[in-house]
């Protein structure tokens, strides 16, 4: 069985506009409300390629009660932490010249509420599979990803961790099935800039020997690098097509490479989150398995 964590669900309200300017009331050509959050946006993915999963975190107030039932009505099981105060989170993201997005807060997050997700955490089982994906609350204390996996060290559950800098290093001794750093947060994480294949592969070799199993880098246009358990390089190049929506790609890839590795064909898997990342990047929202399809057939 396959969990996902989304610790700040949201709604993502995606206004497209010819133009946006300051100073006078700007009026939208089309608006679009969807489900978000990078946990719950793997799990709309996965659910495209097949793959069922439970969709955890936190939600509250009355857009929380607008998330559960959305992706209820999409299939999805959730098994969400309802909070007592606030309310989920509204992200506005602008589609005009260029885009914009403005991301709310979010509720804040008790310690009662932690330790409730973690008992629903205890349930997983030797053989789950485990996605932690983004940034955390401020509310919530900053070692939370690592506490997690120190928590579930003793089953043998494959966990994927989907964060940057220490939130990601942290986790690196628990020995995470995946990580999935972009080429710009893997120059951040070692202080250089990564000007080659060469560059690339060197630090995330680095970060295998520091404890991942497998490591995955986003590299945009370039395509995507995979060092895998064996200590094998894998390269895949990008797919063709128009960039309509750059919000969720990652999560997309994510979800794809999970998808293909469940039998450990990792040069598959490595085709598969690159096809389901292009199939979000040239669509309005997330991936849809025809167009996922589709491009796997031309990689």
């Amino acid at each position: 069985m396959v969990y996902t964590v989304t610790f700040n669900p949201a709604i993502d309200y995606v206004v497209t506009m010819h133009s946006l300017s300051p100073d006078i009331v700007n009026r939208s050509e089309s608006e679009n409300m969807f489900f978000g959050g990078k946990g719950i946006n793997v799990s709309i993915v996965l659910r495209e390629l097949g793959i069922r999963s439970d969709a955890l975190g936190f939600i509250a107030g009355f857009t929380g009660d607008a998330i559960q039932r959305g992706l209820s009505d999409m299939g999805i099981n959730t098994d969400f932490v309802r909070l007592d105060n606030g309310n989920s989170r509204i992200n506005v993201k602008i589609r005009a010249q260029e885009e914009t997005e403005i991301n709310g807060q979010g509720p804040d997050i008790p310690d009662s509420a932690v330790n409730e997700l973690f008992r629903k955490l205890d349930r997983l089982n030797d053989g789950d599979i485990l996605i932690l994906a983004g940034s955390i609350p401020s509310s919530l204390p900053s070692d939370i990803y690592e506490r997690i996996l120190a928590r579930l060290s003793d089953k043998n559950i494959r966990t994927v961790v989907d964060a940057t800098n220490d939130l990601l290093l942290n986790v690196l001794k628990y020995k995470p099935f995946l990580i999935k750093p972009n080429d710009l947060e893997l120059g951040e994480i070692f202080g250089r800039k990564l000007d080659s294949d060469e560059d690339i592969e060197l630090c995330a070799r680095k970060l295998k020997d520091m404890g991942a199993q497998n490591v995955l880098v986003s590299m945009a246009e370039k395509g995507a690098m995979l060092i895998d358990e064996y200590g094998t390089l894998h390269r895949c190049g990008v797919c063709k097509g128009k960039l309509v929506n750059s919000v969720g790609a990652g999560d997309s890839m994510l979800a794809g490479f999970v998808a293909g590795s469940l039998n450990k064909d990792y040069d598959y898997a490595l085709r598969l989150g690159t096809a389901a990342g292009g199939a979000t990047a040239f669509s309005e929202w997330l991936a849809e398995k025809s167009l996922i399809d589709q491009l796997m057939e031309e990689l």
